[in-house]
């Protein structure tokens, strides 16, 4: 049993160990164990998880579905995800460049909010053509995001007020002001949420027929993974990428060097407010196509998961923001074809918050461990030494005494040779004398 502990644990350090590729192997370690957490709720309520799981596949568009409505297939649904991956792709973006320099962006959902509200303003419910408005549209969320992560950040540089109590009070703001202009001017009676905004205005093209089909085809997807890229580039290979970093390690550290802190920290707050503001607008103006008034978009804190399972890696963000989606978008399927909550993907994502949240205290446990199995192997490597040494001088001195041995019974043979050679003398000459 101890031998069969050992082999775990040391191929268990093998895969977590490797510091080159801890950032990777570890939130992935995190959502093993998150979707293994899953498995077991739902294996309580009476449900097969694994057919749970295919369903999220399924309804993410990644595995076909049984049947299909009319002018839907695989390709739609897939499309359909994409629509929704987008601003999530923007909204981790946002949450890891505030982390980055030591900020904790927790009001990702109310710049969403009013960054999707006011372009719905401006530009959604205007007559624009869709060569005008789009860009239009970006360039507001833009403007509109990056103003409300500038007044975070001044509010942290020249006050000193914490921007987590800062983001969650203009979230509350942005929630309640904008249900009241909506509710006041722009509610639709029917469905009593927001008006819907113009077809020309909006980052997704709707029901667009391609053979047979009606897809939604996401504008906004390219831009995504193009700005993953380009924030990639700016966090690693410019001085204010440097900058940032460096204030996120230590501020103190880096006033010493002469890095001009306040600003760094107004400017990542700034851009971080202007990637919220580009998913604000993907979502409102491009997912979906109105606001729900007093509805706090829950992508802004999913997105939080997603930058801590990224460890602030614009890339890995991608690759864990499509996994977070899957969750989100399957659900919905997933609850009318197993009878599932779809809430529980609510949960598994909270779980792996919960874990990701872990993940420095994994790689502390992991490297304590790893540390810990190098010190066993060198005692045990010294004590063979030891053992070895030991040998070998017990293995000298019987050589010695077998030489000595040997060498006695040489000397003793030869004193026998010579009393014998001498009795014979002895008797010759008797011999002679008679």
């Amino acid at each position: 049993m101890k031998d069969n502990k050992t082999k775990e644990k040391s191929l268990l350090l093998s895969l977590l160990g490797q510091e080159k590729t801890q950032n990777i192997t570890i939130p992935v370690f995190a959502i093993v164990l998150s979707l293994f957490a899953g498995a077991v709720i739902i294996l309580l309520q009476g449900k097969n998880p694994l057919i749970a799981y295919m369903n999220l596949l399924q309804g993410s568009g990644i595995l076909p579905k049984e049947s299909y409505a009319g002018y839907k297939n695989i390709l739609t649904d897939f499309c359909s995800f994409l629509n929704a991956w987008t601003p999530m792709i923007f909204a981790s973006l946002a949450v890891a460049v505030a982390l980055r320099a030591g900020l904790f962006n927790i009001g990702v959902a109310g710049q969403m909010l009013t960054a999707g509200f006011v372009s719905s303003v401006f530009i959604g419910y205007s007559n624009l053509p869709a060569f005008l408005a789009k860009p239009l549209v970006i360039l507001i969320g833009i403007g509109v995001g990056m103003a409300l992560g500038a007044f975070i950040g001044v509010l942290k540089h020249r006050f000193n007020i914490n921007e987590v109590v800062s983001t969650i009070m203009v979230n509350y703001i942005a929630q309640y002001v904008i249900a009241f202009f909506i509710n006041t001017y722009y509610v639709n009676p029917t469905s009593r949420q927001s008006k819907p905004v113009s077809v020309a205005s909006r980052l997704t093209l709707m029901d667009t027929l391609v053979g047979n089909l009606k897809i939604d085809i996401p504008l906004a997807i390219v831009l995504a993974l193009l700005v993953a890229v380009l924030i990639q580039f700016v966090l690693d290979r410019t001085c204010f990428g440097f900058e940032i970093k460096s204030v996120g390690f230590s501020k103190k550290a880096s006033r010493y060097a002469g890095i001009p802190v306040g600003k760094n920290l107004v400017l990542t707050m700034a851009l971080s407010g202007a990637l919220s503001g580009l998913a604000g607008v993907s979502y409102y103006l491009g997912y979906f196509g109105s606001i729900q008034p007093r509805v706090l978009p829950s992508m802004g804190f999913d997105s939080i998961a997603v930058a801590l399972l990224g460890n602030s890696n614009p890339i890995g963000i991608v690759f864990f923001s499509f996994f977070i989606t899957i969750l989100s978008k399957g659900s919905t399927y997933m609850n009318s074809a197993s009878g599932l909550e779809s809430e529980i993907a609510s949960v598994i994502t909270g779980i792996i918050l919960l874990f990701s949240a872990c993940n420095a205290y994994i790689r502390y446990l992991v490297n304590k461990e790893k540390l810990e199995m190098e010190e066993r192997k060198k005692k045990q490597q010294e004590k063979r030494r030891a053992e070895g040494t030991e040998g070998e001088r017990k293995e000298k001195v019987e050589e010695i005494k077998n030489k000595e041995e040997n060498k006695n019974k040489e000397e003793n043979k030869e004193e026998k040779r010579a009393v014998e050679e001498d009795k014979g003398e002895t008797n010759v000459m008797e011999g002679g004398e008679a």
